[in-house]
Formats: C-alpha cells, structure tokens, sequence
C-alpha cells in the first residue's frame, strides 16, 4: 500500500491507527488522497478483515463539516474524529478527497467524474486485506451527490448507503436548474471553493484576484461570460459553472451519472439505503425521487426522512425565522444523535447485528405547524410540529385539491365562472422579487435559506429600491382563502396549472406557497411564511428537452412544479399562493428576450397575464390530508 512520507498521523489514542494520504490510483492514473482509520491495539493496527465505511468529499477530509455537531455539543467535530468514531464502532473507514481537492491528484470538474472515481475507489477497497467485501458509504450534499454517483455505475462490494441532502435524482429538475432557470448557488458555491482550490493556494496572484471580487456587485451585473464573472482569476472554475448555465436544455449533457440517477435505478445495487433531506433544503427532491424510485424495485430497505431544517442543520430547531420547537431536531427524537443513528444503520445491514432500529416505518416526516405563533425568546416564529410515521411516500390518505385563483384575489374551492378574467403585472428584469428565504443551500452571503416573514428589510439583497411586504409590490400576484374555518393538513408535493399569456417570447413563472399568520399581539402585521416555491422558465412550457418560444398575446397552459412541503394550516390562518415572475438571487433573471441561456445582451419588460375565468381555470392543487 503507498502512503505518504509522513503516514502514521500522531496524536490519537492507541486504540486507533490512522494512515494519511494513502494514493488511491484511478483508471486514468490519477491518485486520489485517502486517509484510512482502523481500531488498533498499543498502536498497531488490528488485522481482521472489516467492513469499510467510505466517504467522499471536496471539503477537506482532514476538515470540519458546520452540519457536524449534536444538540447537546453545538460545536462541529471533525471528519477525523467522525471517522474514530466508527472506527471504534467495528469498521475501517475511509475519508477520500475528490478528485482535484486538497491533497488528491488531478483537475476538478464538478460532478462529472464521481461516479467512475468512486467505483474505482470502491475497488480498491475491497481488495484490501483490511477489507471484509463490505462497503458503506455516507455522507452531506456533495458527499451524497458522490454516492449516487458512483451507485449509478453498479459497483460490486457496494452494501448499504446513508444520503444526506444529495444525490442528484435530476440535476437539471432539482439542484442546479429548477423548472428551466438556474440556481445560482452554484455561482456562489464556485467562488467559495475556487478560493480553497489546491491550484489557488499555489498561486497567491490568483487568491489575492479572487479575494479582491465583489461578488454582490457580481450579482447585480449579470449576465457572466469567460473573463468576465468574479471567477475570472480561477478559469477551471469559471468554465464549468457557465458550462452548467448555458445549458438550458434537458439533454444527455444532464442525463449522466453524477447528474441524473433516475436514469439509473435499475443499475443501483439493491441495498439498504436511506435518503434524508429537509423541507428547506435544494435536495428533498431528489431524496423523495429516488426513495420513489427505488422503493418499490429493490429488496433491501429504503428510508426517506425529511425534517423542518435547512441543509444539513438536523441538530437545530429553526429555519430562518421559524423555530419548530424542540421535537424538530433529529437528536433525542429519531436517535439520540446522527452518529448513532448511522452506526445503528451500518451495524445492522454491515453486521447483522440487532441494532436499534432508528427508522421503524418506510417514511419518516416533520409536518410543522401547530405551535403557538409567539414571538420566541430569540425573536423566531413559534411555528412548532411533529413527526410521523409513515407507510409509503406520497401518503395514500393525500388528496389532491383544487383550489382556484379568482381576479379578486380569493383562492376557494369554486370555479371562476366570467367569460373574461384576468390578472396581469409588468415584469421588469432589472428589477426582480427579492429572494426572502427558500429551499436553498451554499447561498451565503448572497442569500439565506429557510421560512421568513415576507417582507423586505433593508438588508435583503437586491432590495435596493422596495421596502416592505412583498404583496405590497405591483409584480406579486397575491391569492388567499378566507381564515381557515378548520385546521388543514397538506403533505406532498405542489403544482399549479396556470393559464398565462405574456406580450414578451420568453417570461418566468414564479410561485409561492405561504402560510399567512393573522396580526397578534407579537406579530401586528401577521407573518406570511414562506413553505415552498415553484419556477418555469416558459421556453420549457411543453418539454425541457425542446424548448419553444411563445407567440406574444397567445394564451398558454401551464403546469409549474413547486417543492414537497408537510405543514399544518391553523384555523385563522390563510393559505396564501404569491404568483410572479422572478426570485433573485436564487435562480437567474428571465430577460424576456428569448436570447441563449445566461448569455442575455438586452432585457425587455413583460407585461403577463394570469387568466383565471370559465374557459381558463387556473388553480393550486394541494395534496390535503385527512386522517380518520
């Protein structure tokens, strides 16, 4: 086995042998640095054959992870100590940087070479002496993304997997596009690691460029072009995420592993696996995809858990603004930490022990709601929740519901019924809806992710020249029940089917999902928060795969997807649908033109329409449960 000079890392205790920087050769040639853990007796380390734990990351495997900490212990834990931990918990474990990170060997390209880099990665392990032919794989967001990846090649000695908010079920659908625009997280996710590339910190021209970017003046000038964005200084990084904006159409450039395990669930091997994200998070998505598609095809056990958090933030009770209360975290409720319960998951699908069974059901989800609506000691909303159980994913017992937009401005069960209705606004592109919180991830310090009072505050970005309630500004579309005569339960995922027309060949279609809070004492405006929201870039309104511009003044019908959520609707409260057409700086700006993806010269205000009469019933379907 070839290590590094200085392999036997110093300072642990003797109960574990650690060696640093083992080079793990690739099928190209290139070696991607692994440090490997093993239990150890005065130091040496133990023979026996084990199952191997592996996790893969970009992130540093020597470094600290902020999701990596407990209720009881806020303070984040290192990889290395994660990885002790299991260490002594019976398993080898390896800790690999991806190709072209820290200390490993190559060029990095985001996603792309995963999925042969970790079967490859796979293999050796198994041929270890160390190596039992069992292999586990964990890990968050990228380090999820990695372990579908390389599931999507079928690699043998692969035997149960833990996704935590990742692992693309369609990249394009969810992640990096969403409904035909562009997240941009991913441009500030590129600046953030270009910073920390192995190449950047070779070069101290090129990290004191980068450092000196404005990247909020960026984002108020885009369109970005090679040269031309704050990742000028790092070309690698620049290249690959203008490769991903300029391609806007569903094609086999998003169809690969990495990228699209829904084209691969026949391949994944049949093993235990779960699949946890957050209702504030880029990734429930993909975790209910491939729990969807998986589920019902493969032998072994499949796990979803979705909880009220942000990315990765398990061991916390809020979201934003929004605090669930103490039955939110994932510590002392599902397990008494994460560490537990992915030990108990190993040990009984690696060992075949009888460890606590952690995910009794198929379906675990947090439906918030239900909590007092106070003003807590820290400021947040108390929205409060519950978890439950559940048997499958969507619930049986969901029923979707329609409710229909009226010119007026009420959402109700009743068909519109004039022979001509309408609503309309004036899109601006130069002056798009400011992102207040939402399902997003790596957004910092551009934009923030969890539940927020929509309102603007003078620190939100891009709220230059609006302040206040955003169903205060001229292009936001509000439509709201009456106050809820009952409580109403709805979990699973939102659609609206919309009849629009636009004076412009290319708009966006943007939705909201709120729960709108009644004035209270704590709270003398109400408190509209947001649970979910939606996008279609219009182009895409037939198929993403052929994208076709519109005829101005046509009516068109449209189906806009927005994210899963689970929530309580109190009784007072109202269900509130917000229509526009932007949400900056969470996806890119429509410039109305129809111009090639995110290589707009000019912009054009559109004036659209949302029709909403008895030969064009717009409507929101909820999927609203009632339980015997």
């Amino acid at each position: 086995m070839r290590t590094s000079a200085s392999e036997v890392a110093r300072g642990w205790a003797e109960d574990i042998h650690v060696i640093r920087d083992v080079m793990v050769p690739m099928r190209d040639g290139i070696r991607l640095a692994t440090d490997i853990y093993r239990l150890a007796v005065g130091g040496i380390a133990v023979a026996a054959a084990l199952p191997v734990l592996l996790e893969r990351t970009p992130y540093n495997k020597a470094g600290v992870n902020h999701a990596d900490r407990s209720r009881a212990n806020p303070t984040p834990v290192s990889k290395s100590n994660i990885a002790a931990a299991f260490a002594r918990a019976g398993y080898a474990v390896a800790v690999q940087d991806c190709r072209g990170r820290y200390k490993s060997e190559g060029v990095f390209a985001k996603y792309v070479n995963e999925g042969e880099d970790g079967f490859d990665t796979i293999a050796w392990l198994c041929a270890q002496p160390w190596c039992n032919g069992k292999i586990g794989t964990y890990g968050l967001s990228y380090g999820a993304h990695v372990q579908a990846a390389l599931a999507s090649l079928g690699p043998r000695g692969l035997a149960a997997m833990f996704l935590d908010s990742g692992g693309f079920s369609s990249a394009y659908h969810s992640g990096i596009r969403q409904g035909g625009a562009f997240e941009l997280k991913q441009a500030v996710w590129a600046y953030k690691h270009a910073l920390l590339s192995p190449e950047t910190e070779r070069d101290p021209a090129c990290k004191h460029a980068l450092q000196s970017e404005d990247l909020r003046q960026w984002f108020g000038r885009m369109s970005w072009s090679n040269g031309q964005s704050p990742l000028r200084a790092a070309p690698k990084y620049e290249e690959y995420l203008l490769e991903l904006w300029h391609n806007g159409t569903f094609g086999p450039y998003w169809q690969r592993p990495g990228l699209y395990a829904r084209g691969f669930y026949d391949v994944f091997p049949d093993v235990p696996t779960v699949h946890m994200s957050s209702w504030f998070d880029p990734y429930a998505r993909t975790a209910i995809e491939n729990y969807m598609g998986t589920v019902h095809t493969k032998q072994a056990p499949v796990k979803l858990v979705l909880g009220p958090w942000t990315h990765g933030q398990r061991s916390v009770t809020y979201a934003g603004d929004v605090d669930f209360g103490s039955a939110a975290t994932l510590d002392g409720n599902i397990a008494p930490d994460y560490v537990t319960m992915r030990l108990a998951w190993f040990d009984r699908y690696l060992k075949g022990i009888s460890a606590s069974d952690c995910l009794p059901s198929p379906v675990k989800i947090f439906v918030m709601g239900g909590g007092s609506g106070r003003r807590t000691p820290e400021g947040r909303l108390d929205h409060g929740g519950r978890w439950q159980d559940e048997a499958d994913w969507p619930l049986p017992e969901a029923s979707n519901t329609a409710l229909y937009l009226h010119a007026s401005g009420s959402l109700s069960a009743e068909k519109a019924q004039e022979q001509s209705s309408f609503r309309e606004f004036s899109f601006d592109p130069r002056h798009p809806v400011p992102t207040i919180g939402g399902a997003i991830a790596s957004g910092e310090p551009i934009m923030e992710a969890g539940a927020f009072d929509q309102r603007v505050s003078p620190g939100t970005f891009g709220a230059e020249t609006f302040h206040g309630p955003l169903s205060e500004r001229k292009d936001v579309l509000v439509f709201q029940t009456e106050p809820l005569q009952t409580e109403v339960e709805v979990i699973g995922p939102i659609t609206a089917t919309l009849w629009v027309s636009s004076s412009a060949p290319d708009t966006d279609i943007t939705l909201k999902l709120v729960d709108l809070y009644p004035p209270s004492q704590d709270w003398p405006e109400g408190f509209a928060m947001n649970l979910t929201h939606g996008i279609l870039r219009l182009r895409y309104r037939d198929s993403f795969a052929a994208p076709k511009l519109m005829q101005p003044g046509e009516i068109y019908k449209i189906v806009v997807e927005a994210f899963p959520t689970a929530n309580l609707f109190a009784k007072g409260h109202r269900i509130r649908l917000d229509i526009s057409s932007s949400n900056f700086p969470h996806f890119d700006v429509n410039p109305n033109t129809g111009e090639p993806e995110g290589r707009a010269t000019r912009v054009q205000i559109a004036r659209n329409r949302i029709h909403m009469d008895r030969m064009h019933s717009s409507r929101m379907l909820l999927p609203i449960v009632r339980r015997r």
